[in-house]
């Protein structure tokens, strides 16, 4: 069954969201694959970064028993009473026990990278955007990496599809939408962005090269539906309870609604 949403479907943002995330990356680099040859290549680079900070994620893209992990450091106490010198009261030292805390999760992103074939330089860069990328200190961590491959005179494809946290390529003049897709060009000083809302269909994005190889089209609308139906994830969605955090707005609240009835 297809998704009752005409573009990102925020039932994806919550525990579902790294098979999207991988998913989506693999289904660009199938679509650019072929308009791409022979000059340039669409390869998946996977690194693993660490989320030091996940407890806001706990229950949205965390199971509770994959984080809630207790260091095994014994507490030690002391029993053997003592008489203080001024009187004849016994004393007893209290326990020192270590409190449950949450320990690292090493979450895998991936990343869509055009390269020419001939010299295999990097030419464009196509991100998706993880939760850990929209908090600290991945939001820093993330927007050095933008600042690198500006410089570098790469090409900069971002997509944002979550709801929570901070947009690493916030501006004033941006407007508080669900999501957004931003794309820099290498050295222009120029930030063209396609803001959408839950209603919206996500738009075909052009795809920068080389000069003077003119543009791809990327198929956005099409790679998301594939992706929605390839993984059935109609099957682990139940579409009667809401979304994963942040809550929705009344008008939000209000479209969502009809949608699914």
């Amino acid at each position: 069954m297809p998704s009752p949403f005409p573009g990102m479907d925020p039932y994806l943002e919550g525990y579902l969201w790294p098979d999207v995330h991988h998913a989506l990356a693999s289904k660009i680099r199938q679509q650019l694959t072929p308009k791409l040859r022979p000059r340039y290549t669409a390869r998946l680079e996977v690194y693993v970064a660490e989320d030091r900070f996940p407890e806001s994620e706990i229950g949205i893209l965390y199971p509770d028993v994959e984080v809630m992990q207790v260091r095994q450091r014994q507490g030690k106490q002391t029993t053997t009473p003592y008489t203080s010198a001024s009187s004849s009261t016994l004393t007893i030292t209290p326990a020192s026990l270590t409190l449950p805390m949450l320990q690292p999760v090493p979450v895998r992103l991936a990343t869509v990278e055009i390269r020419d074939t001939a010299e295999n330089l990097l030419v464009t860069s196509i991100e998706i955007i993880s939760p850990a990328n929209k908090r600290e200190p991945g939001l820093t961590a993330y927007r050095q990496k933008r600042q690198r491959l500006y410089q570098a005179g790469v090409h900069l494809l971002e997509f944002d599809l979550l709801r929570r946290g901070i947009r690493p390529f916030s501006h004033p003049n941006l407007p508080d939408v669900a999501y957004a897709i931003a794309l820099t060009r290498s050295h222009s000083g120029v930030m063209d962005i396609w803001t959408l809302r839950l209603e919206d269909t996500l738009p075909i994005i052009p795809v920068p090269l080389r000069f003077p190889d003119a543009d791809v089209a990327l198929d956005a609308p099409t790679i998301m539906r594939e992706v929605y139906d390839e993984a059935a994830y109609d099957l682990s969605i139940n579409y009667n309870e809401p979304p994963p955090p942040p809550t929705l707005s009344d008008v939000e609240q209000q479209w969502l609604e009809r949608q699914l009835m």
